[in-house]
């Protein structure tokens, strides 16, 4: 016991030696960082459109992509979005008809533009002429579900607010901007006057004016969440590109290094990102976009950055977290099959000077759409056009670490062989219910095997209004009885940061690893837990031990839950058999636990709302719900069970 307390604590103080305070904004003065930033009027981060022999260095096969992508859009309609498709959010809860739309038209003025760029022949200009007014047009330039509740589904125009959709519209306006400027000014000044208007009204003036709560902590501390870089990286590109008054650029470039700390500052020493592998190419990586920019925007003045360590973590988590080629960590809302910002990646880690995150990003790219110019963070395609011959020439691979342990996430990984996804994988978190994008989920755990699952976390479904509202732990999967974590006396674990993981222990050598920690404070009062130990144990080559010493206030009932996207059958009592089939193979895994104590049954969850969507598009129509219930178990007890392949 000794020894683990000692691990897990020197493993934390090497973690907060990493931590710098105000490394953004405490490092220039105001006056110094005026001194840095090259003026509107000279800055060029990539090549103007007049400047062919740069361009000649763009990827002509994406050029060509593109360019017959954007062809197809010559004639694009620019369909408005009805106000009944923005009180959609009210009325039924679905955001998703009105964000296709928008969405759609951001891709088409994205790909139309990038074709112009690669062409140069004028013919994309009066289609991207109609996009730029179509989407200056627009009363809200981000999406419903993000309006304040008192809007009622529709944006007050007279008191704007910046969210993550408003930021990259933009964005991707100023690059139109910067681009096509003489272009649009031959066909009429309105064009780039009404960007910076808009932007400026829309954009500008609310965010210098106005606090914002994802600029900081929230009233009961919870730090920012990814909002804060991935805004901030758009405000950093519009202001950057758009704002000519360059005291006015400076002001704004100061303050957005000020936001950015309140989201650096807080972050986890250790590097985790408690939104998980999908969220992190938008926190994270989006933390990495604002300081490349910056550095393009002052010949590199801020390459320090790189060098500190806790930003070396936080890129490090993202092929960590990695359990296979397919697959990835997906506690809480993150997706375990999230897409790989490669180029971005491979990027992030030739700047931090980490190998296996640019072997890891490089590995990536051979499955990118070259055409694609959709989506988000849009001026990452900009870096990538530009560096496709050194991405084809990178060396690829997975680092696949054999353990991993983050003490402020409180998360272990561990598998049985390093670099490779042969055998068993094992992930667990502790932590606490009230984390960005939260599931109560404490003690939950993942198991793998051949990089394939076994044993899972649902992570999140479609989004609707419910999901960010006071029902969200109505949504069966956000709920910790379709976790791997046990009810008690009829209780769930509750949401909220006093309902926590405690005595969290971290232990591992080359034959096993383990986590344990007492999750009874996770619990309820009501529930009558006194005291619940559970361990998590990776025997390497062996099988998966869960271990759950439990003291209670009296004899009680108890369910152990487990979750699967597999047949589950009820061999003998005390044996269940899963019965995975991926394509033609099949392998056969069997759960064993304790009869005298628990009897099992076996439910499939219907998938039937429209959460569930995104549910059936990561796993499938099959989800079953392992109950090992006991109707009488002893105050105290222990219940134990292990998944193997025999």
């Amino acid at each position: 016991m000794k020894r683990w307390i000692v691990l897990t604590c020197m493993l934390a103080v090497c973690y907060c030696r990493l931590s710098a305070q105000h490394l953004l904004s405490g490092h220039y003065t105001q006056a110094e960082l005026a001194a840095k930033l090259i003026p509107q009027a000279q800055w060029m981060p990539f090549p103007r459109t007049t400047d062919r022999e740069g361009w000649e260095k763009a990827d002509t096969a994406i050029g060509e992509a593109v360019i017959k992508k954007a062809e197809s859009y010559m004639d694009y309609d620019w369909p408005s979005i009805p106000a009944t498709k923005s009180l959609l959010i009210i009325r039924t809860g679905n955001r998703s008809e009105y964000q296709d739309i928008a969405n759609k038209r951001r891709e088409v003025l994205g790909t139309l533009l990038m074709a112009e760029l690669y062409e140069n022949e004028g013919r994309f200009i009066d289609p991207i002429i109609n996009g730029v007014w179509s989407v200056c047009e627009e009363s809200f330039w981000g999406v419903p579900a993000h309006l304040p509740g008192s809007f009622k589904g529709l944006m007050d125009v007279s008191q704007p607010f910046v969210e993550l959709f408003s930021a990259e519209t933009a964005t991707l306006l100023a690059w139109v901007d910067y681009f096509l400027g003489p272009q649009l000014d031959a066909a009429s000044p309105q064009i780039r006057k009404r960007i910076y208007y808009e932007t400026n009204k829309r954009i500008f003036e609310p965010l210098m004016n106005k606090p914002h709560g994802w600029m900081h902590a929230t009233a009961n501390g919870r730090r920012p969440n990814n909002w804060n870089p991935w805004i901030c990286s758009n405000w950093l590109n519009a202001v950057l590109l758009l704002e000519k008054d360059d005291s006015k650029r400076i002001t704004a470039v100061d303050k957005i290094l000020g936001v950015l700390d309140e989201f650096l500052d807080p972050y986890p020493a250790d590097g985790g990102c408690d939104e998980g592998p999908g969220y992190w190419g938008a926190a994270a990586a989006s933390l990495y976009d604002n300081v490349a920019m910056l550095n393009l925007a002052t010949n590199n003045a801020f390459d320090y950055v790189y060098n500190d360590k806790k930003v070396g973590e936080m890129g490090k988590f993202i092929y960590r977290a990695q359990i296979s080629e397919r697959y990835f960590l997906d506690f809480a809302d993150a997706d375990p099959q999230p897409r790989m910002a490669a180029g971005m990646i491979y990027r992030f880690g030739k700047d931090i000077k980490d190998p296996a995150m640019m072997r890891f990003g490089a590995w990536y790219l051979k499955d990118e759409n070259q055409a694609a110019v959709g989506g988000y963070h849009f001026f990452r395609h900009l870096f990538a056009i530009f560096m496709q011959d050194e991405f084809r020439q990178a060396e690829k691979g997975l680092a696949l670490p054999a353990d991993v342990w983050w003490p402020d996430l409180q998360v272990m990984v561990a598998r049985d062989k390093e670099g490779s996804t042969n055998g068993f994988f094992v992930a667990a978190k502790g932590g606490n219910n009230d984390e960005s994008h939260n599931h109560n989920d404490i003690g939950n755990y993942v198991v793998y095997y051949d990089g394939l699952p076994v044993l899972i976390d649902i992570g999140r479904g479609t989004y609707t209004a419910k999901t960010f509202s006071s029902k969200r732990y109505d949504i069966w999967y956000n709920r910790s009885d379709y976790h791997n974590v046990p009810s008690v006396n009829g209780y769930q674990q509750s949401a909220g940061p006093q309902f926590k993981a405690t005595e969290v222990m971290y232990k591992r050598s080359l034959t096993s690893a383990s986590m344990m920690m007492n999750i009874s404070a996770s619990y309820p009062e009501a529930a009558g837990i006194e005291r619940w130990q559970r361990n998590i144990r990776l025997a390497r080559g062996k099988q998966v031990y869960i271990d759950d010493v439990l003291q209670l206030k009296k004899n009680g009932i108890v369910t152990e839950h487990l979750m699967t996207c597999y047949p589950v059958e009820v061999l003998k009592p005390g044996v269940l058999v899963i019965h995975r089939k991926e394509g033609n193979v099949q392998k056969d895994f069997y759960l064993r636990y304790p009869a005298d104590e628990l009897e099992a049954s076996i439910e499939k969850v219907p998938l039937l709302t429209e959460e569930d969507g995104g549910v059936k598009q990561k796993w499938g129509e099959n989800i079953y719900r392992i109950n090992l219930n006991g109707a009488s178990i002893k105050a105290k007890t222990k219940l134990g069970f292990t998944i193997g392949l025999q």
